[in-house]
């Protein structure tokens, strides 16, 4: 195979190899590469897709579309297709299914944030994710944190540091000089307070019901809803797996699936093999994040404030 090829003015076109099922298939993805300006240096069939990558020359972006693929098969090919791509500094796309989430993310391993993963996606997913693919350069892919969710972060924060200027607005005095103010910090006695998985699975329930009267997508806080199901779970003695926690995220798949690995990355979540199944991994709480929940929820418990 050859290595990038150029347009007609001398620059280097991104290049991608597909792996799908289907010879015929991968259109979202094909689609999104004509889109982009790309072109398609192979096309391999699924099943045989370790072994042709294995004689491949150049770094163009591997992308996977596990479509129709059943779970050894999807599992297998990720898991040795991600061995090459470690090796060589290849960037990895992978299309999957909802269904398909366990045995990927348990193929994938440590590696899961080396990997743009994309469930069930859509066009504007296809182009995104194979836009930033390209646009790296040689070495692996990680899923980009959105420029909205950035704008989001400083929005929030633009407003508490408003609200904070407000409430030290209002103390000023006759001549226009701010009081001093003194803030206290009290922590909470959290050995005292006893929190059930029945109580946190409330919270949940009163999270969702939000989205009854004012509709999805407006009140999203997948990282708080994970921790909140993991903490529920832990106490019940629950093992959950990577699949129905992104349930539990209430957003797309491959939202929830970023949002994993970044609080994996923070130290947050962990992960625990299946020992009776290889294609299936648990996530749960690590303990720093166990203390982190339990003297949060204390803390709000002792202030006498919602548990939301």
């Amino acid at each position: 195979m050859s290595p990038l090829p150029y347009d007609a003015g001398g620059a280097a076109t991104p290049a991608f190899v597909l792996a799908s099922l289907d010879p015929a298939g991968a259109l979202g993805a094909r689609e999104a590469i004509a889109l982009i300006g790309g072109s398609i240096t192979a096309h391999l069939a699924l099943p045989a897709a370790s072994e042709a990558l294995a004689a491949l020359e150049g770094a163009p972006v591997i992308v996977l579309d596990l479509a129709e693929a059943d779970d050894a098969l999807a599992h297998d090919v990720v898991a040795s297709v991600d061995t090459l791509a470690a090796a060589r500094a290849w960037r990895v796309v992978v299309a999957l299914s909802v269904a398909q989430i366990d045995p990927v993310v348990a193929a994938l391993g440590d590696q899961i944030g080396a990997v743009q993963l994309l469930c069930a996606p859509e066009r504007a997913d296809w182009i995104g994710a194979l836009a930033v693919a390209a646009a790296r350069g040689e070495g692996r892919v990680r899923a980009p944190e959105h420029d909205s969710e950035r704008l989001a972060r400083l929005s929030a924060e633009v407003a508490r540091i408003a609200a904070v200027l407000a409430r030290l607005g209002e103390s000023e005095g006759a001549a226009g000089r701010a009081e001093e103010r003194r803030f206290a910090f009290h922590a909470a006695p959290a050995a005292a307070v006893e929190i059930d998985a029945a109580t946190v699975r409330d919270v949940l329930r009163a999270r969702r019901l939000r989205d009854r009267f004012f509709g999805a997508g407006l009140f999203e806080d997948p990282a708080w809803d994970m921790l909140l199901d993991l903490y529920a779970a832990r106490m019940e003695g629950v093992r959950v797996s990577v699949s129905s926690l992104c349930i539990a995220a209430a957003v797309a798949p491959t939202t929830a699936l970023r949002w994993i690995t970044r609080l994996t990355e923070r130290r947050l979540l962990a992960r625990m093999p299946d020992p009776r199944d290889r294609r299936r991994v648990f996530i749960g709480l690590t303990d720093e994040a166990v203390s982190a929940m339990h003297g949060h929820l204390a803390a709000l418990t002792d202030a006498r404030l919602p548990l939301a």
